[in-house]
């Protein structure tokens, strides 16, 4: 049923010309209206939020978060839920959902955690200027949760809130996905299977005339090569071979002559350890080798990850490594292993390209220029991905635009809170319109 419901919308989105939005109606005008008058106190909620430490590890301050947000959500007649991540060793995710009438349902995505944890030299928000607020998870992503909640009180006081389906997923675990990675994403994917739509309210590439519609997918791989240990006068000789470490240059290298030219490919190792012996830490972050100048390197271990943008560019890249991986050195022994447990690519996909077309004509509409699709080189992984194949339409990037996040630089321009809330609820409104309409 829901198959025959999807296919419908789909093409009765793809059919509906955006050209009939070239203006504004009047329930469009309310939700400009509803934004501009809720926008001061969105700000003071975002630099409420940021001044709670809400680094992964911090389950604590995670949820202190989460609750807040919540509060605002309750408000406006979600249904919500702080989960528990004691499954996959996380503080849990914010799921508030809003059932409304049967038509196109809507997933918003956001996250609570950031990568700042208590032992951080940064952990309170400054102003650089009037506008550009410094401060910890501004643009990654606490600016993109106060930019939904925004939206949703627009639309809610527009009177489009009550007949839209919308669930929000606000996770934990962002920046350290919990482990399974199964479980961490339970609620997640759950939300792609039901929804339609997916929109994910991530900074993007920090500029606001982009949005991502294709992200890389992120996963690990190892190489494990044994060579034979022999005094170094006997290396190259048909008993001894070449050793561990010579193998593995080999391997890298090949990896580098094969598959670096290809486009949106990238594969990156980590760190290498070799030697007589090796001793990789259990977490897998590190290691210690040791050896001597005149004795064959036994052992060699690799780690490191692989991107790629679509899940058949990811497959056709690990069958080479695979078949480089293969083709050993005299007396050497190979393994090359994947960690698939990673975040999946977002393929660039057709109804991805239309969603953006829809977004780009709504912010001409509102007059705040076009919008293109991001590079995918330029998009990291992030809980977007998870929708993959569940949904007809998904597009990230519609958070607060900033700079440098990760870092202890990280901004958020505040003057983007509005514009984004803006074009992120008229969006919603036009989609859930077209299938409402449709009716």
């Amino acid at each position: 049923m829901k198959l025959i419901l999807r296919t419908f919308i789909f093409l009765f989105i793809f059919s509906f010309s955006i050209s009939g939005f070239s203006q504004l109606n009047k329930t469009e005008k309310k939700i400009i209206k509803a934004v501009d008058m809720h926008t001061d106190e969105s700000l003071k909620l975002l630099e409420k939020a940021v001044n709670i430490n809400s680094g992964t590890m911090n389950f604590k301050g995670v949820r202190e978060v989460g609750e807040l947000f919540k509060a605002e959500l309750d408000k406006l007649g979600f249904e919500t839920q702080l989960t528990s991540g004691e499954a996959y060793g996380r503080a849990g995710h914010l799921i508030a959902t809003h059932e409304g009438k049967p038509g196109l349902k809507l997933l918003l995505i956001g996250h609570l955690d950031t990568v700042f944890e208590l032992d951080s030299p940064f952990q309170n928000s400054s102003m650089e200027n009037d506008s550009i607020m410094k401060a910890p998870g501004v643009a990654d992503m606490k600016g993109g949760d106060v930019v939904i909640i925004l939206a949703m009180r627009a639309l809610k006081e527009a009177g489009i809130l009550d007949e839209m389906s919308v669930k929000i997923v606000m996770t934990g675990d962002e920046e350290k996905s919990g482990d399974p990675i199964e479980l961490s994403k339970k609620d997640l994917v759950d939300g792609a299977k039901w929804a339609d739509v997916a929109l994910g309210f991530e900074n993007g590439d920090g500029n606001p005339g982009t949005i991502v519609t294709s992200r890389r997918g992120s996963s690990s791989w190892k190489l494990e090569v044994n060579g034979n240990a022999a005094h170094s006068s006997q290396v190259f000789t048909y008993k001894v071979g070449v050793g561990a470490i010579y193998e593995a240059s080999r391997i890298l290298n090949e990896f580098y002559s094969q598959l670096s030219t290809e486009e949106n490919l990238t594969f990156n190792p980590g760190f290498i350890l070799g030697g007589t012996s090796v001793d990789a830490e259990e977490d897998n972050m590190g290691g210690s080798a040791s050896g001597k100048t005149n004795v064959v390197a036994q052992k060699a271990l690799i780690r490191g990850d692989i991107r790629a943008v679509s899940q058949e560019q990811l497959e056709s890249a690990k069958a080479t490594m695979a078949k480089i991986v293969s083709d050993n050195y005299p007396q050497t022994q190979t393994k090359l292993s994947f960690d698939d447990g990673g975040y999946p690519p977002l393929d660039p996909a057709e109804g991805n390209s239309k969603l953006l077309e829809f977004y780009n004509e709504i912010s001409q509409d509102l007059g705040f220029g076009s919008v293109s699709a991001v590079n995918p080189r330029n998009a990291g992984a992030a809980d977007i991905s998870f929708t993959a194949g569940h949904v007809e339409m998904a597009a990230d990037g519609l958070g607060l635009s900033g700079a440098d996040d990760h870092t202890v630089n990280e901004t958020g321009n505040l003057n983007m809170v509005s514009r984004q809330a803006k074009r992120a609820a008229v969006l919603m409104y036009r989609l859930s319109q077209n299938q409402v309409s449709k009716k």
